[in-house]
């Protein structure tokens, strides 16, 4: 402490006030003028979820869709309120196993396309058991994986 250094401002000003010398203002029922520069946090929920009580969060398992920037241990934002459609991303129920592909569809044919070309295609004939569940509207990407909770296993000590 007593080797600090304390320095002034160059420009003092031309007039010396004390906080004495400034008046005090009275409260009138409105913000302050900085009040109207004043940014709110962003709010993912906002941001993210069109329509709350039909939008789900998944975890992405597995690399069929990584030529459309999702990978393994994405998190999904799957709205169920979204109508099925050609060229979207949807998560559907094939014989059981919930799966993540494009939808497409000719005149006569339906089938699952996957964005990752070393996967073929899953073709919805007349006797596959095929239930959509819903629409990828958002992914959540995390770009290093050390900051991701689910790949550190943790080791509870007693």
């Amino acid at each position: 402490m007593m080797d600090e250094n304390f320095y002034q401002p160059q420009y003092i000003g031309t007039k010396s006030f004390s906080q004495d010398d400034i008046q005090t203002a009275n409260a009138t029922g409105f913000g302050a003028a900085a009040d109207d520069y004043a940014e709110r946090g962003i709010d993912l929920n906002e941001q993210l979820i069109m329509n709350k009580p039909a939008t789900f969060f998944f975890r992405m398992n597995g690399d069929a869709m990584s030529g459309a920037g999702i990978y393994p241990g994405d998190i999904l934002v799957v709205d169920r309120s979204i109508k099925i459609s050609v060229g979207k991303i949807v998560v559907a129920s094939v014989n059981g196993d919930l799966v993540v592909r494009y939808f497409k569809q000719t005149m006569n044919k339906l089938w699952l396309e996957p964005a990752n070309s070393c996967l073929g295609n899953i073709s919805l004939e007349e006797f596959t058991e095929y239930k959509p569940w819903g629409i990828v509207t958002c992914v959540i990407h995390i770009i290093d994986p050390a900051l991701t909770a689910f790949n550190t296993p943790r080791k509870y000590k007693r």
